[in-house]
């Protein structure tokens, strides 16, 4: 019996639950990177970056292709960067809306009733 689709949603969004996850797929959402780019941009140890790369390889968000000693990853599918991209949007309109309330609150004098 498979899992209910609610539970593979929450596996995935679990995988994506990792600050070192995340930045991986923002590089990888504009281009393909070597492992030693990754590494430069995020800076992490090697490990740490290996392990996170590893559970991402896992859930089948990014294919690695090996070159001689090189090693470097893509995006199995661009709609991960669209995801991002959408991930982006709502954090930017809930953070003008909590700069907008600490504004009021700024602007509202000490002891008077906050604005409604």
């Amino acid at each position: 019996m498979s899992a209910p689709l609610y539970q593979l949603k929450a596996e995935f969004f679990k995988t994506l639950g990792h600050p070192v996850r995340i930045r991986v797929l923002e590089l990888l959402s504009r281009r393909e990177h070597l492992v030693s780019e990754m590494l430069a941009e995020i800076g992490v140890e090697p490990a740490h970056l290996s392990q996170q790369l590893a559970v991402l390889r896992r859930s089948n968000l990014v294919v690695a292709r090996r070159e001689g000693s090189a090693v470097s990853y893509t995006l199995t599918d661009p709609q991960v960067a669209e995801l991002l991209a959408v991930a982006r949007s709502i954090l930017s309109g809930v953070l003008a809306g909590q700069a907008e309330l600490l504004a009021d609150l700024r602007a509202t004098p000490p002891g008077s009733p906050p604005p409604a």
